[in-house]
């Protein structure tokens, strides 16, 4: 066995802790920088991804391909360095590697490699997504993302809920609104017809079907079986939003339980989110610095507020009355029965209360169909959680539970009964109060990280127009 294999292998980021000084190891990365001394050292920067900071390779000219390779290094370049952790001189950095063997695994030709060190706006990091992981900031945010995906599966299961798998091709359409994309293997130059109309019955499924909107539907039918459940997935909407609060693809975790009611769904969205933010600030401690550092000065006494703070409560109306008497002149004038525009949740969390709110009791006409009609049939069981910095970021509502009424607002907002069939037989054997809500993992990335566009926080975005990769 040759002494390579010996060695063991670690990641930077335990190189980097002091209890690794004297172990002989190799790590394995890509080389930020190169520095070369008078003296016949050379000093590399090298990072793996494992954590933030890099670990500093000190290169001495003994090594036989000091001229050769090491001298010749670029920014890009992935390496294996082979050496002893100690003690560092240098500020900043408790420990370093003393290399005994550097070798050279890929070159970057400096020439056209585009991530050289210097700034580079987020919108050209867009146009090389593949590479801006290598970033800072995108690394960080990668690694806050596998951080809040891991947290609310722990959350669940630790609250006794049970993980299930929604569809992502579905023939229901959750949010009534219609902006679905169609699946289909027809042959769109040459379509089946039959009287003039598209025949889907030649379609692969034999009806028309949709990428998911929402998984929250089929959740129900598990909530009424086994309790309380999530679901934690893809969700697709066809909207035309070039904006930088919207996606065409993006991420959605949602709870549904039975027997809750809309307090009780409120009290566990907010434990929901504090226990987002503990995480996030206690395990991602580097990654949450360097973003009060480098985007916002005022995330982490905002996320300490937010986590410290209990949330407030207020009605649709409330929220309406206030707004109409706040002495501001808004860019979409309110009025009761129009819905809450950013410019409103934000003013109402940041400004008037200064504390996260939630709001509940909204008009039904400007809600989906499977929300509870309170007894003044003019609103719904609905809530939204609103927190500084970003605006609304849950949203969910007591679920309609009584056959006719669920029956009425399907007719009521166009829907094809027959489509939900299988929905209103949870109401027809053995309904229950039942309650739910989405919280979009990248919204709640955008609250943590302080970036304000949503095409920074998932790996490869979509949005009207762009589909790349």
């Amino acid at each position: 066995m040759s002494r390579r294999q010996v060695v063991e292998t670690i990641r930077v980021v335990e190189a980097r802790r002091p209890e690794a000084i004297g172990r002989e190891v190799c790590i394995r990365g890509w080389v930020r920088t190169r520095r070369d001394s008078k003296a016949g050292l050379s000093f590399i920067e090298v990072n793996d991804g494992s954590c933030l900071g890099n670990l500093q390779v000190l290169a001495p000219a003994s090594l036989p391909n000091y001229e050769t390779v090491v001298k010749h290094l670029h920014t890009g370049a992935s390496i294996r360095a082979l050496g002893v952790i100690q003690a560092s001189p240098a500020k900043g950095q408790a420990t370093e590697l003393l290399a005994q063997q550097v070798e050279l695994l890929g070159d970057a030709d400096p020439n056209t490699y585009p991530l050289q060190k210097k700034n580079h706006t987020y919108e050209f990091l867009r146009t090389i997504a593949h590479l801006r992981p290598r970033t800072n900031t995108f690394g960080a945010v990668t690694r806050l993302r596998h951080r809040v995906s891991l947290s609310i599966h722990q959350f669940f299961h630790e609250n006794g809920f049970y993980y299930i798998h929604t569809p992502i091709i579905t023939s229901s359409d959750c949010e009534g609104a219609g902006a679905l994309f169609r699946v289909t293997t027809l042959d769109l130059e040459h379509l089946p017809r039959q009287q003039g109309r598209v025949d889907y019955t030649q379609d692969f499924f034999g009806k028309p079907t949709y990428l998911t909107v929402s998984g929250q539907l089929q959740a129900e039918a598990y909530a009424c079986a086994l309790g309380k459940v999530y679901t934690f997935g893809p969700t697709f909407r066809a909207e035309n939003s070039n904006t930088t609060r919207h996606l065409a693809e993006f991420w959605m975790v949602e709870p549904e339980m039975a027997f809750y009611e809309l307090a009780d769904n409120m009290n566990l969205a907010e434990a929901f989110l504090k226990r987002i933010i503990a995480d996030a600030l206690r395990d991602c401690a580097e990654d949450m610095q360097f973003f009060q550092e480098r985007v916002d000065p005022h995330l982490l006494p905002r996320l300490q507020h937010v986590l410290e703070t209990p949330f407030q409560r207020i009605s649709y109306t409330e929220a309406v009355d206030i707004l109409s008497r706040a002495g501001r002149v808004w860019e979409f004038p309110i009025a009761w029965g129009k819905d809450l525009q950013s410019e409103h949740e934000r003013y109402l969390a940041e400004e008037h209360f200064r504390a996260p709110v939630i709001l509940y009791d909204y008009p039904r006409t400007i809600k989906p169909f499977y929300m509870k009609v309170n007894d003044d049939g003019r609103t719904v069981r609905a809530m939204d959680v609103l927190v500084p910095g970003v605006g609304e970021i849950i949203g969910g509502s007591q679920r309609e539970d009584r056959y006719e009424v669920l029956e009425e607002r399907l007719q009521e907002q166009g829907l094809d009964r027959e489509a939900y069939r299988w929905y209103l037989d949870l109401r027809r054997y053995g309904s229950v109060p039942h309650s739910g809500f989405g919280l979009g993992l990248e919204r709640t990335l955008l609250f943590l990280t302080g970036l304000t566009n949503i095409r920074d926080v998932i790996p490869f975005p979509r949005y009207p127009g762009h589909a790349e990769y």
